[in-house]
């Protein structure tokens, strides 16, 4: 039978061998080439039944690997059947696993460049607060507060006096009439015991008008400014006028107002405020003084020299407890003519470290920031970037060394620069992205203005713009009050960059006295003064016979004010700071 079977089959072959052989050499090698197959499926059948044998060895590697995300373990302990699947399914999991650390990385970033983006509000107001009619203005001003004044003024409000809109109140016909005095209110407003919208739009000029948020919601802030008497709202006009009195600041076209109180700087343009940026401006005891000069250049990575009252006050202290503290903060030590001094060599002891000079070096960290806006001026201050950005965002921003601090100062660097020729050439121009371009090369570059831009650094608590609206700050300085004896002992300037400062006022000449003029200036560098005010006691003792003044023991009171009129000297040891005007400090932002 076997052959009678395999008979037809070679005979079929050999009859279709002519036009249809090779389909079915085709046909008949596919199940020759298929039959491996089944192979490899037993293959995979067999390893399916040795991964659950070997579940001790081969995947405790696995499980090690991911022990790093433990929200993955419970999910697979739950299934251990499943654990040959999930193998199968790898190629999710490392999906899952790179992307948890590049979450990671990005969050870093945002979180370092989140500060900057934070701002305080400020006024959107286009009418400058210096302009040539300014003085004008806040004296028309200072006689209307004076009229307000003597008629009584306004009502004081209660501690708790919040009222939300609708709500009715005892003290709202006093709000009313101190905003209708003031012309927050319009005069033919209807009389009402209730915080209506007109009271409430009221409310919101007024806090515009104090550089508060105009939300029209009351607050501590609000309820201090509308409790601040009429006399001293006249004071404030009236000493704001004084201060402007012989200034010859040449307005243009373009120019920059700095007003310290509202820690504001203003780029006016055509006769308008055309950016108001956020600033940080000194502190009360190392006030930013007036200034009025011009900007002439923009420099890009500034290094920061030290200005000796710091290296006083901070970094002698501070090196004594961490010797690494320059080498942190990239300060180098140098000598005479450059030479970098090592820190271990000086005696920080004592006060040594002042006479050489330490700089630190440019970059993101670096105290003066990216950018510096160069402004030539007597007392050696300027307006720069900071890395502490975060100083921005507060309400109260007088933190500063005695510098301006700009907010968003590259943008301010582009509109100081306009008219400037680019990077790039004739035709170029120094925009956001070329700033940010010059910037990323580390390297440092002064961008001189093609015409210097005026500025002028202003101290105005009280003072009306063009429109008649009188605006009030805050006296964060307390120079409207006026000093007696007090102003005599301020705050220590820093003598390297108030040496040129004038004297205010010069006292009388009591004995002019010649031979003890040497002893004068040995006794003490600060008593390096002409003979006419002839301070040391001593050296005054042996010439009295010479009596060019009859009445100098009556005079002798007067003596350390006579002191507050000599030129300041650059090396006074320990007495350097007490005849200088207060808020005369340089250097650091």
């Amino acid at each position: 039978m076997l052959n009678v079977v395999s008979a037809p089959r070679r005979a079929s072959r050999a009859r279709l061998l002519g036009g249809t052989g090779a389909v079915l050499a085709l046909l008949l090698a596919g199940p020759l080439k298929a039959e491996p197959m089944p192979e490899t499926r037993t293959d995979s059948r067999i390893n399916l039944r040795i991964e659950p044998k070997a579940e001790g060895t081969p995947e405790q590697k696995p499980e090690l690997k991911a022990e790093a995300k433990p929200e993955l373990r419970p999910d697979k302990a739950e299934a251990k059947p499943a654990d040959v699947r999930s193998t199968e399914a790898k190629p999710q999991s490392p999906t899952k696993a790179d992307a948890a650390p590049a979450e990671f990385v990005p969050a870093k970033k945002v979180s370092r460049e989140l500060p900057p983006t934070v701002y305080a509000r400020v006024s959107e107001d286009p009418l400058p607060t210096f302009t040539a009619q300014t003085f004008v203005e806040t004296m028309r001003a200072a006689e209307r507060y004076q009229v307000y004044a003597e008629a009584g003024g306004w009502k004081t409000l209660p501690a708790d006096f919040a009222p939300k809109p609708g709500d009715s109140h005892p003290a709202i016909p006093s709000l009313r009439h101190h905003l209708t005095l003031t012309g927050d209110l319009p005069a033919d407003a209807p009389p009402s015991d209730r915080y209506d919208p007109p009271l409430v739009a009221a409310v919101k000029s007024f806090q515009a008008r104090h550089g508060l948020p105009d939300a029209g919601i009351f607050g501590r802030l609000t309820l201090n400014a509308l409790n601040v008497p009429a006399d001293v709202r006249q004071r404030q006009l009236r000493a704001s006028a004084q201060r402007l009195m012989g200034s010859s600041f040449a307005f243009g076209d373009r120019y920059v107002t700095v007003n310290i109180p509202s820690a504001t700087v203003e780029a006016v343009e055509g006769g308008a405020v055309v950016r108001r940026y956020v600033a940080v401006v000194g502190s009360p005891d190392k006030q930013t003084p007036p200034v009025e000069t011009r900007i002439t250049d923009v420099n890009l990575n500034p290094t920061w020299t030290v200005p000796v009252s710091v290296i006083k006050n901070e970094i002698i202290p501070t090196m004594r407890k961490n010797p690494g503290y320059l080498a942190k903060n990239h300060i180098r030590i140098l000598g005479p003519g450059g030479v970098e001094v090592d820190p271990t060599t000086i005696d920080w002891t004592t006060q040594k470290a002042a006479n050489y000079t330490l700089r630190q070096d440019s970059g993101f960290d670096n105290s003066l920031g990216q950018v510096r806006i160069d402004m030539p001026n007597r007392h050696a201050i300027y307006m720069h970037d900071t890395p502490s950005k975060s100083l921005f965002a507060g309400s109260v921003r007088f933190h500063s060394h005695g510098c301006v601090r700009v907010g968003q100062v590259k943008e301010f660097a582009a509109w100081l620069l306009q008219g400037t020729e680019g990077p790039n050439g004739a035709g170029s121009t120094w925009g956001p992205i070329e700033i940010e371009t010059a910037i990323a090369t580390g390297e440092r570059r002064d961008v001189k203005l093609v015409k210097p831009t005026p500025v002028a650094f202003v101290y105005l608590t009280g003072y009306a713009t063009t429109d008649g609206r009188v605006h009030f700050r805050d006296d964060i300085y307390g120079l409207d009050t006026p000093a007696a004896p007090a102003a005599a002992t301020p705050t220590a300037p820093d003598v390297a960059t108030t040496g040129a400062i004038a004297p205010r006022a010069t006292p009388a000449p009591r004995r002019p006295v010649t031979a003890p003029k040497p002893d004068a200036s040995a006794a003490s560098p600060t008593k390096a003064v002409s003979a006419k005010t002839a301070p040391a006691k001593s050296a005054i003792a042996k010439p009295e016979p010479v009596k060019p003044a009859p009445e100098a023991p009556a005079a002798a009171a007067p003596k350390p004010q006579a002191r507050k009129a000599a030129p300041p000297p650059e090396r006074g040891p320990e007495n350097e700071p007490v005849l200088l005007p207060p808020g005369l400090v340089g250097g650091r932002g």
